[in-house]
């Protein structure tokens, strides 16, 4: 009889599937929609199934009832499901993410309510709640089941489709976190409804950024929709959140790296410094506006740097302008105790959240996205000031007298 060899290196490797369905519906908590039902069942189908609901507070505000039509949901399939305790009920927006007792709040709870890793959280908010609930279940026993239901235009095509969750700790966002597929994640378009037209508004960013980085057709359907994007219109936003959706799965899927092992960080366009600018506003810019800033800070530094075009540096900035954003905050002048402008620190924050190496996305033209490994930091500094100009430029525009003709 032989023993193994005595070499110092064991190799290992092995592979796992994810699989997590997608779904597009109206009015999911009906009774007759039966999408969360099969949604939690499609393993399972004859198990009876326990459900701890976290709810966004503000969507829960907005939608005066919601609680009562969970209930009614959940009693109208009594063989596979029931609810296990009270939904929780937690801050909207970053609020829930810059405080760790909400996370700790979710655990709370799923440990009062004995869910086990064939019992489910299902998540039912704006992308932050979903994050940080998200993050909750991930931890507890090493991983629970999590359906998300996002409620923005923001989550439900960029966000909430994706497999990270994660917190904001330190002061720097999603310090910490995990990346968890869902169980399943389903988009409800009456929650859209529901919205102000700010929110309407601002998660259009990331559909925009998409469609700069992969999918031209895409683009110059924002384009020609424009004028119905800036005001809300639910069918074009419907199009618009399924295309960002299917784009954002596409690279989970197709890129190579989902859990982002590597360094790069493709989908990131514009991040670096709207990340940066979350923290300096102290979240009064929301998430897509700042986005769409940042966007407009790298697009312009990319013209800049020689790698795009001036003139479609203004097709984007045209683009964002005629969506309804504003591609200027005051926030970009703040400095430091040292004079240095707050901002750029955001590069170094990225560089650390990639695991030491920068990789910044840029664009070279609509629908062709590269990647940058350092950036010039007096070319981020004049691109700031391009900004600030342009700026001054549309204010004096908007406030010059209109030319009035007189008939003599």
């Amino acid at each position: 009889m032989s023993l193994p060899n005595d070499s110092p290196v064991v190799e290992q490797s092995f592979t796992i599937d994810f699989d997590f369905p997608l779904y597009f519906t109206h009015h999911a908590l009906h009774p007759d929609n039966r999408v969360l039902m099969d949604a939690v069942t499609r393993l399972e189908p004859d198990t009876r199934h326990r459900l701890l609901f976290v709810l966004d507070g503000a969507v829960v505000e907005g939608s005066p009832g919601l609680v009562t039509e969970i209930e009614r949901y959940v009693a109208a399939y009594p063989r596979v499901l029931t609810l296990a305790g009270e939904p929780v009920i937690v801050p909207g927006g970053e609020d829930c993410k810059n405080d760790f007792t909400q996370t700790h709040r979710v655990l709370s709870q799923i440990s009062a309510q004995g869910i086990d890793r064939h019992a489910f959280v299902v998540v039912l908010g704006g992308g932050a709640v979903l994050d940080m609930a998200c993050f909750a279940a991930a931890l507890a026993h090493r991983g629970v089941r999590a359906i998300r239901m996002p409620t923005t235009v923001l989550s439900q095509g960029d966000s909430g489709v994706g497999v990270k969750n994660g917190s904001n700790f330190f002061g720097k966002k999603n310090f910490i976190g995990t990346f968890v597929p869902p169980f399943a994640v389903i988009n409800d378009s009456r929650f859209i409804e529901t919205l102000t037209l700010r929110d309407r508004r601002s998660g259009v960013s990331e559909a925009v950024k998409v469609a700069l980085l992969r999918d031209q057709v895409f683009f110059r359907y924002l384009e020609t929709h424009a004028a119905a994007i800036a005001a809300g219109e639910l069918g074009v936003l419907a199009a618009l959140i399924r295309r960002s959706a299917e784009l954002h799965t596409e690279h989970i899927r197709g890129s190579g790296d989902p859990f982002e092992l590597g360094s790069a960080r493709p989908l990131d366009f514009g991040h670096w410094s709207a990340h940066k600018l979350e923290s300096i506003t102290e979240h009064r810019l929301r998430h897509g506006e700042a986005v769409a800033i940042g966007m407009a800070l790298d697009l312009t530094y990319a013209a800049a740097a020689g790698y795009l075009d001036p003139a479609c540096v203004d097709r984007v900035l045209a683009l964002l302008d005629r969506v309804g954003f504003a591609l200027w905050d005051d926030a970009l002048l703040e400095r430091d105790a040292g004079g240095r402008l707050t901002v750029l620190a955001g590069l170094q924050e990225f560089r650390e959240h990639l695991g030491g190496t920068l990789h910044v996305t840029l664009i070279s033209d609509i629908g062709c996205g590269f990647e940058v490994t350092e950036m010039d930091d007096q070319l981020v500094v004049d691109a700031i000031h391009t900004l600030e100009r342009r700026e001054a430029a549309l204010r004096r525009s908007v406030s010059a007298p209109s030319a009035v003709a007189v008939r003599v």
